[in-house]
Order: C-alpha cells, then sequence, then structure tokens
C-alpha cells in the first residue's frame, strides 16, 4: 500500500518560481491538446505509449518548448486521467445495462464488451458511453511531473534541509529548490505551484511508516463518527474531542472574513464606476488575493486530517476490528437547521473520517466492517426501541433510560454487524420496521430470534441488560 506525502519549498527565489510556472504553463498546454484530442471516444483503446510514439514520428512534441521527458511524463499523467473518467462512466453503464437487460447472455456478452473497451461495436452500448463519458477538459496548468530516474536531491550540509534539483526549460541547467524538510524525497514527483510555493507530492510504502508498525488490539470495537468529536467508540470513549471546535472555530472565521471582503468588493467596484481605477486596483491587489486565504485552508485540511487520524490509531490500538456505520448514503432530516448550524455541518469531514478509518486499518492489519447506519443513533441499545434525540440525549420513552447518544449510536453500530435481517443495503424504512416489531416482541416477552449471530461456530444472543450498556446515565 502506498500513501502520499508532501514536501514543502523554503525561501524559494521568486525568479526560480517564475521558471517553474513558465514550465507548468507550457505543460499544461499538453494536458489540454490530450484531452481535445484523446478525450472521446477516439481515445479509446489507446495508450500513452501509442500516442507518445505517433507525436515522435510526427515532430508533434516540438511546438510545446519544453524538455521530452517533461511532455512524455505529462502525456502519460493525462491519459491516466481520461482512463479513470471513462472508467468511471462505465460504472453508469453498467448499471444502466442490468436494469435494462433481461437476457443474462446479452448482458454478459455487453459486459464483455464493456471491459474490453470494444463497446463502440454495439449501438446500444455506444449510446450509453455517449451519453454517461462526457467530453472532460483541461483546468490544470501548474503541475510538472518529473519522472523517478530524472529526480536530483542534495544535501549540502549533513542534518539540514534538502534540495531538489529540478529539471527547466534549458538542457543541463536544473533549478534548485530549497525544502523544508530533511527526508529527501524519491520515486516520481508530482510537484504542484501554489502561491509562490512549490509542494513536491511522492508516494511511499506504508509499512515502512512507523505509525503502520504499531499493532492494533484485540477487541471488536462500534464506533460513531460525529461532528463534536471525530469518533466514539462502543466503549463509551471520546477520540478527537477537539474536532467539533476545530470546524466551528474556522466556519466562524471564514464568515467574517467574507463578510469584510464583500464589503472591500463593493467599495472596489464603486470606485471603478467612478473611474477611480487605482483605487480600486489597489483593494483588489493588497486586500482581495487568494494566496494568504488558499495557505490558510491548506494549514486547517492538515489540521482536521491530523485530529481524525489520531482518533483513528487510538481506536485501533484497542480493536482488531471495527465496525462503522456506512454513510456513503444520505438521509434527508426534516428538522430546519439555522444558517450557522448548517454552514458549519457543511464542512463536516466524514469522507475524511471514512478514508481514516479505511487507510489505518489496512496499514496496521485490522478489520474494518461497515453495517447500516440506519436509525442507530435513535434507536435505544437496552430495549431496542426508538427514543426521542435531543442534541447530545437520547431519551428513551419506553424504558425511560437517558444515553449520550453518539455511545448509544456506537452501540447498536457494533450489534448490527451480522444482524440476520438488517444488511447493508436494506432500506431505513424496512429497518425501521423490523427495530419496532423487535420491539413489540420484547414488550409482550417473546423471545427476539432474529437477535442473534453466529460467533466462532456457535451462537450468541444480545440481550436487553447485556454488560455492554455501560453508558446509562
Amino acid at each position: 500500500m502506498k500513501v502520499t506525502r508532501i514536501a514543502y519549498s523554503a525561501r524559494l527565489n521568486p525568479g526560480k518560481y517564475v521558471a517553474l510556472l513558465e514550465q507548468a504553463r507550457r505543460l499544461g498546454r499538453v494536458r489540454s491538446e490530450v484531452w481535445q484530442r484523446f478525450g472521446s471516444v477516439a481515445g479509446a483503446g489507446l495508450r500513452d505509449r501509442q500516442v507518445r510514439d505517433q507525436w515522435l514520428a510526427d515532430g508533434d512534441a516540438r511546438r510545446f518548448g519544453v524538455p521530452a521527458n517533461a511532455w512524455k511524463e505529462t502525456l502519460r499523467d493525462a491519459m491516466a486521467d481520461i482512463a479513470a473518467n471513462r472508467e468511471a462512466a462505465k460504472v453508469q453503464v453498467r448499471r444502466a445495462v442490468a436494469r435494462r437487460t433481461a437476457d443474462p447472455v446479452d448482458r454478459k456478452r455487453l459486459f464483455s464488451l464493456l471491459k474490453a473497451d470494444r463497446w463502440a461495436e454495439d449501438p446500444y452500448l455506444s449510446r450509453l458511453m455517449r451519453r454517461h463519458w462526457r467530453r472532460g477538459k483541461n483546468h490544470t496548468r501548474d503541475q510538472i511531473i518529473v519522472r523517478a530516474d530524472k529526480v536530483r536531491t542534495h544535501t549540502f550540509v549533513d542534518g539540514r534541509k534538502v534540495w531538489l534539483a529540478v529539471p527547466g526549460l534549458e538542457p543541463r541547467k536544473p533549478i534548485m529548490v530549497p525544502l523544508s524538510t530533511t527526508i529527501a524525497p524519491s520515486g516520481t514527483l508530482r510537484l504542484i505551484l501554489r502561491g509562490g510555493r512549490v509542494e513536491a507530492h511522492y508516494q511511499v510504502d506504508a509499512a515502512d511508516l512507523p505509525s503502520s508498525q504499531r499493532p492494533c488490539g484485540d477487541r471488536e470495537i462500534g464506533v460513531d463518527k460525529g461532528y463534536t468529536e471525530a469518533l466514539t467508540d462502543s466503549d463509551g470513549d471520546r477520540h478527537g474531542s477537539n474536532l467539533g471546535a476545530f470546524l466551528t472555530a474556522e466556519s466562524d472565521r471564514l464568515k467574517e472574513r467574507n463578510r469584510r471582503r464583500a464589503k472591500l468588493r463593493s467599495i472596489a467596484n464603486n470606485a471603478a464606476l467612478r473611474a477611480d481605477h487605482a483605487k480600486a486596483a489597489r483593494i483588489k491587489a493588497n486586500n482581495l488575493g487568494n494566496r494568504k486565504r488558499d495557505r490558510q485552508a491548506a494549514r486547517h485540511r492538515a489540521q482536521i486530517r491530523t485530529e481524525i487520524f489520531t482518533a483513528v490509531h487510538a481506536v485501533l490500538d484497542k480493536a482488531k476490528a471495527v465496525v462503522a456505520e456506512d454513510l456513503t448514503t444520505t438521509f434527508a432530516g426534516r428538522r430546519k437547521l439555522g444558517k450557522n448550524m448548517n454552514r458549519r455541518l457543511a464542512a463536516w469531514t466524514k469522507g475524511v473520517t471514512a478514508e481514516a478509518l479505511q487507510n489505518v486499518s489496512e496499514r496496521r492489519g485490522s478489520a474494518l466492517v461497515l453495517v447500516n447506519a440506519a436509525y442507530t443513533s435513535q434507536a435505544c441499545p437496552r430495549c431496542g426501541g426508538l427514543g426521542r434525540r435531543d442534541g447530545d440525549r437520547l431519551h428513551c420513552t419506553r424504558c425511560g433510560v437517558v444515553w449520550q447518544a453518539d455511545h448509544a449510536a456506537a452501540i447498536n453500530v457494533l450489534r448490527r454487524h451480522g444482524d440476520p435481517d438488517i444488511t447493508l443495503h436494506t432500506t431505513h424504512k424496512r429497518v425501521k420496521e423490523i427495530l419496532q416489531a423487535r420491539t413489540d416482541r420484547h414488550r409482550i416477552r417473546l423471545p427476539i430470534q432474529d437477535s442473534s449471530r453466529a460467533v466462532n461456530g456457535g451462537e450468541r444472543t444480545i440481550r436487553p441488560h447485556s454488560p455492554l450498556h455501560t453508558g446509562e446515565l
């Protein structure tokens, strides 16, 4: 498994940055050419090596004015993006074929043609691909791909910062970029130019990272993803407790900053209407730029990722198997929220939490199990009835117990693992019917046969008064 690391430039000379930016701009023309010529049916079945050989034979690449290795790597990267875009469209086409083709033999034939990139031979597949595969356009003009055998790093003093030698537009005249790290990047580099700074993206083997050497626990733990804290496990422990504070503070800061920027933009526009273009230019140059804003956003994203990944590592320290809710399907709530709450929830990084669970579990050798998330935060773990949610409290109207809502959800998520009646794709309406039926059976003191599951060849029944309920208040 590979993970991406980023090395940043430190105190880069503005002249060097301008030279790199010019090279990235020319390589952006290469990407645009590739997308224009091969980003549709004409590029189906083609490989980057075929295009490269054709360009070399015709001399088409000379007009770009960049070194051969630079445009070849850019061509390869753009062709890979086109292939990924095409594969994403194939997913929608497969679903359409599965819905509309009843004959299994014909369906298999269509799937085979689609997999072999021979979909143009069949009119039906060709029509579906034209519908779902839209021609893309290139907007990337700030990246340089450096092949692994062209990467050169230097350390002029032992233990000091590393310098990266980037091939320039002139032969045998590399551009030396000082990095803010003592670890030399290796492999193929993706240089991204942002706001006067160079980011060197490279991949390393996850097994070599110190965090991957940490042993995981020996238990099965259920977790609930939250806003105030990143994760709450079935033991009642909270992990990543600063997540909500970070998100709220950043949301409020952006609200105030955007309000001030809107006022300054209005002043600049009014000055331009009065023909005071000098004042409008000064305001736009000194107060409405994007460099500082982008760096603050990148710093905030890094802070959030650190908090979430640290929380996941803490859970895996005691879990060999993590049971989490699958939040790929969203449910529209009936409750109307205020503007501030909607703005804060818009920045809720549940996607980063899902990525961290998948990434860290795979690196540390733990199992990740996704279960149906329907009503896990509304059901009482003690009696199974649907309670009343009030903030971070869950009030059970049947048994009178008050739960911490995230803790109750984590317990329900753990129990949902292996449930024979509630699978990952069971609709939320059907889940509600099953939960209400179980509650009625419990109320009339009938055995709840569907609440047991097989564990190690035997049966384990989760009873209403299990010692698992440590979150009663």
